[in-house]
């Protein structure tokens, strides 16, 4: 035979047994099964806390009846919900302790204990799984290796979400409720200046409130937020979450929180889902509701209406950048109260305070932004002003008022408080809510009447004029309160500047930035001989700049 005849070899497959360890084999043979146990109560209510102590007994008598299986450990998460495992730190010492090889079964009372998240509750179970992890669940007798499981348990998942959904519903609705019961939840931890008093309403903590008052009365004086919060720092004093350093959000707070005036609006902030738990700020996607008068105020409604007007105007202001400078001007400085006030009466620009050296000798003056920055190029006449001339003018205009006007003042706080006392609007305000409360409930009396058969008769025009007829009383309520807090606002406002000025009639005083703030709109700069020095409350004096 030719060695190119020879067949080619016969192709043999052999196999090749799995090596077995005698010794782990053996081990696992006769190894009991570890088992830990895992029970969860959602509320801290005394009976669920009993409830959780009852678990706990039950789960080591029920391991331990059974021959085969070993107790490695009972995790239980207290007050927790269901419906997310983010914040469940018993779940996952647990589960990091299955990833170990620690653990070969999980024992719990339900799917809806386990998690009431479908899609966590599969995340883990198929995890555990792939870690040779069974999770047994008692009440639906069900183990999570077993063949169709994942099915049992989507379903059962499904179920148990569905009913924290159900349950979400329902807490949703009786708040939603209560909120138009006008019951305001109120929240004492950190928050300053308000107990609970002994019939479970808020009652005002005098030695806080203090605290509040200084905060609101610095704000008003034309101190900015840092300075307020170095100031309480200086004194000592601990801030709402107890820690000795103020952040300027918690002054802003306080600052615009109405619960200070005696108020609150309920439903600021709302949660998207059950699942989720995400936390929106309300802007009118939700229902909310203004309770007036709910607890004794801290502040009263003119100082706090003035502060929300001054954070609007801070907030507001026009920004001019200065060129060669890092800054706009847009931001409010706390540093000079003209900063704030002086204004061109030519280009309408603020002033800048500036530092001339003249023959070595330094001198501060007052300059027009614009002239400044483009000279005569769009602002041809504004004046540049020594800052003593400007002080002593300006002094010169509030002495004038101080000695003249004082009863043009005590007249003008007169007429306002009478117009804040009328019963009349208090009456045409007690009549548009009576009629509101009657168009909701017949608006509802046409909605129980629907049904199959009568879903046909349901008369829709009338529905959207109830409702048209309610959203319109409800903006001349809103109005109605806008024009009350302004003039609450003014009162304050003439009080303070009343106040001020009737002190200098006998007693003149030099030129203070903060006392300025107080009592004064705005300077404006006429012209080098003159400016013009406008109080709040809309009283203009002219002053002479003797320079």
């Amino acid at each position: 035979m030719n060695i190119s005849e020879k067949s080619s070899p016969r192709r043999v497959v052999r196999i090749i047994p799995p090596t077995i360890n005698v010794q782990e084999s053996v081990k696992e043979k006769y190894r009991q099964t570890r088992v830990v146990a895992y029970c969860r109560v959602s509320t801290m209510q005394e009976e669920q806390l009993n409830s959780y102590e009852v678990q706990q007994r039950y789960y080591k008598e029920r391991i331990n009846r059974e021959p085969d299986w070993t107790l490695v450990k009972i995790f239980a998460d207290k007050g927790i919900t269901g419906t997310s495992v983010k914040n469940r730190d018993e779940f996952h010492k647990m589960i990091r302790l299955c990833k170990r090889g620690k653990v070969d079964m999980i024992i719990t009372k339900s799917i809806a204990r386990f998690a009431r998240n479908t899609l966590d509750c599969l995340k883990y179970t198929r995890m555990l799984k792939r870690i040779g992890v069974d999770v047994y669940f008692e009440e639906q007798n069900l183990h999570s290796k077993q063949p169709g499981a994942e099915f049992y348990i989507t379903i059962y998942g499904s179920i148990a979400q569905t009913e924290s959904e159900n349950i979400s519903a329902n807490v949703k609705w009786g708040k939603a409720q209560s909120a138009r019961e006008g019951k305001a939840p109120f929240f004492y931890k950190k928050f300053l200046g308000y107990k609970k008093g002994i019939d479970g309403k808020p009652v005002i903590d005098e030695e806080q409130a203090d605290i509040v008052k200084f905060i609101y009365d610095r704000f008003l004086a034309g101190d900015s937020f840092k300075t307020i919060a170095n100031r309480l720092e200086e004194l000592k004093i601990l801030s709402p979450a107890g820690k000795t350093k103020w952040s300027c959000t918690t002054i802003q707070s306080i600052l615009s929180n109405e619960k200070y005036k005696g108020d609150v609006i309920i439903n600021k902030t709302y949660i998207v889902d059950c699942i989720s738990k995400e936390v929106k700020i309300n802007n009118g996607e939700r229902e909310k509701y203004y309770v007036e008068n709910n607890h004794p105020a801290i502040i009263d409604a003119g100082m706090f209406g003035r502060v929300q007007e001054e954070l609007a105007r801070r907030a507001s202001k026009p920004k001019v950048k200065q060129i060669g400078t890092k800054t706009e001007q847009g931001r409010y400085s706390s540093k000079y109260a003209l900063t704030e006030l002086l204004v061109c009466g030519e280009c309408k620009t603020p002033y800048r305070r500036c530092t001339w050296t003249i023959n070595g000798q330094k001198k501060i003056v007052w300059r027009c932004i614009n002239r400044l920055d483009f000279g005569k190029k769009y602002c041809h006449k504004s004046p540049t002003i020594e800052e003593s001339v400007l002080h002593e003018s300006i002094m010169d205009a509030v002495m004038k008022v101080a000695c003249q006007n004082t009863d043009v003042l005590r007249t003008l706080k007169m007429h306002i408080a009478m117009g804040l006392e009328t019963e009349e609007q208090e009456d045409k305000e007690l009549e548009i809510q009576i009629r509101i409360t009657e168009i909701e409930t017949e608006f509802n009396k046409m909605l129980e009447a629907i049904s199959v058969e009568t879903v046909e008769n349901f008369d829709e025009t009338k529905a959207k004029e109830l409702l048209n007829e309610k959203e319109n009383l409800q903006k001349q309520l809103t109005l109605m309160a806008d024009v009350k807090q302004k003039r609450e606002s003014e009162k304050s406002r003439l009080d303070e500047i009343y106040t001020v000025i009737d002190g200098l009639k006998n007693h003149p005083l030099t030129y203070d930035d903060e006392m300025i703030r107080r009592i004064l709109e705005c300077v404006i700069v006429e012209s080098k001989e003159k400016i013009k020095v406008i109080f709040k409350g809309g009283l203009e004096v002219e002053s002479n700049l003797n320079n």
